[in-house]
């Protein structure tokens, strides 16, 4: 199984219920918690009622940002990942998939004629990220979802870091890494990114400016 399949199935059978943002009427960012329904190799599936102010954002906006966690009990077993990306609306499409996966859901929608009022939808383009508190050092990989080619990529998000040619071997990065995750690479030093909590605190210390978020200027 590909490393992004199994991350997309971890939030279906694994998490299952997440914390969806996205944006209300007025502008302002708003959260709920959605079930992850179905998923397959390339994407995953959730669906709600046309009635809802949920369906309205999702049919105005076609994006969404969310987050789930599994894992023990306390926080540093924790594992999470985090989808952001354009959504589309595929109608009744696998609703009845999405049933006989779910029998929980006859409960809240018992006959055919309640369940006409729900919308299934999925993700077409977007980027996750699993996130691994479990492990030492912590672990991070992206990952796709859906189609690549409108996916966004993480260093357009500016919140991870590289240490650039300016970098003058000086070390004050790499002994202040609460990771221990920058390393000497020749002359200069290296961030190990899928180590990286993107604290920042390399990049306030360095005192030449060679440490970068990516993705900005």
């Amino acid at each position: 199984m590909r490393r992004s399949a199994f991350y997309i199935s971890m939030l279906a059978e694994d998490i299952h219920s997440v914390i969806c943002a996205t944006v209300d009427s007025k502008g302002h960012p708003v959260t709920r918690a959605v079930d992850i329904m179905l998923a397959d190799s390339e994407t995953f599936y959730f669906l709600t009622a046309r009635g809802k102010a949920f369906y309205e954002e999702l049919m105005k906006q076609h994006y969404i940002a969310l987050t789930g966690m599994t894992g023990g009990a306390g926080t540093m077993q924790k594992k999470a990942v985090s989808v952001r990306g354009f959504v589309r609306c595929i109608g009744k499409e696998k609703l009845r998939e999405i049933f006989e996966k779910n029998p929980y859901m006859t409960e809240i929608y018992p006959s055919e004629e309640s369940r006409k009022v729900l919308e299934v939808f999925t993700m077409e383009q977007g980027e996750g990220e699993f996130f691994d508190l479990s492990t030492k050092p912590i672990t991070r990989e992206t990952f796709p979802v859906g189609e690549r080619t409108r996916s966004e990529k993480a260093d357009e998000r500016g919140d991870s870091y590289l240490i650039s040619h300016f970098c003058t071997g000086c070390g004050k990065c790499s002994a202040v890494c609460p990771q221990k995750c920058i390393r000497r690479n020749g002359k200069v030093y290296e961030i190990i990114s899928q180590h990286c909590l993107h604290c920042g605190l390399c990049f306030e210390v360095c005192p030449v400016h060679a440490v970068m978020k990516e993705g900005k200027e």
